[in-house]
């Protein structure tokens, strides 16, 4: 995934606006040094690409760094670099925070995958839009290389229909009387369409949408409306959305639903990553 340099250089500006001022006073500034990133706990690390990048533009020599979605040990090193101390202190919260937070949500995704593909190795889990402004670039990186995808970029996108996009064209049924008309103008893109109720499924599968949404529907109402919705079509993609967390993603993907969208990955503990800084 590629992450712009300006947004890399806003990371390093947030942190260091002007100069290290305590390694100036301090009197440390121009003296050698090395900084090395180590797990302390199971982590699957993520950011590190970018970290190396942020490095290399305080003038820092990158000695070695694991890729982005290696599965580490605790006490494992992570990434190593040398240079001058005042360039070793500028980056260094800069780059823990980007590792702990990126790695956080790269093993919290990991850990979900696992145990929904336990239960049902052919499904999708799929991540909303709804990370904290200003960090969706590294977010979605993180998701991507736990293993799981994001349910759509941006409004720009793709076709997902809300009841409240159906209250402006007369409801449920007037999405419907339009339906025709709506695939013609959606060119390739698919038509995805919420249900919040398994009537409200069957109906949309009936007009032949592309992927239904279940909007908090509980494990047996969602087994229910996908034997109902592959009997009209097997084509059809359904989905659960909702509340999706750790405590029922088990039960939600047994039930054999083809994705899972949630927020849950998101938020939550960072990893917890040592920073070393030692002088040559």
């Amino acid at each position: 995934m590629y992450i712009s340099d300006s947004v890399l250089d806003q990371f390093i500006e947030e942190d260091v606006p002007y100069i290290d001022f305590t390694s100036e006073v301090v009197g440390v500034a121009d003296q050698d040094g090395t900084i090395e990133y180590r797990t302390r706990e199971k982590t699957c690390v993520c950011g590190t690409e970018e970290v190396a990048r942020i490095l290399r533009k305080l003038d820092l020599e990158v000695l070695f760094f694991e890729k982005s979605g290696t599965f580490l040990e605790k006490g494992s090193v992570i990434l190593k670099a040398k240079g001058k101390a005042f360039a070793l202190h500028m980056a260094w919260k800069v780059c823990v925070n980007i590792l702990e937070n990126a790695s956080g949500i790269a093993s919290r995704t990991k850990k979900f995958v696992d145990i929904a593909r336990a239960q049902n190795p052919e499904v999708e889990v799929i991540t909303t839009r709804k990370c904290f402004p200003g960090t969706k670039k590294l977010a979605i990186k993180a998701i991507t290389v736990g293993g799981a995808l994001p349910h759509r970029l941006g409004l720009s996108e793709s076709v997902l229909v809300f009841e409240e996009h159906m209250r402006f064209i007369g409801g449920l049924e007037g999405f419907l009387k339009n339906i025709d008309e709506i695939k013609r103008r959606a060119g390739e893109k698919k038509i995805i369409a919420e249900a919040h109720n398994i009537h409200n499924a069957i109906t949309l599968a009936k007009a032949r949408v592309d992927v239904i949404q279940l909007d908090k529907f509980s494990p047996d109402d969602i087994r229910t409306t996908i034997q109902a919705v592959k009997a009209i079509s097997n084509d059809i993609k359904i989905g659960a959305a909702g509340g999706v967390n750790f405590e029922n993603v088990k039960e939600i993907a047994s039930t054999g639903v083809d994705l899972i969208t949630t927020s849950a990955l998101y938020f939550g503990k960072p990893s917890d990553i040592k920073a070393d800084i030692q002088m040559v």
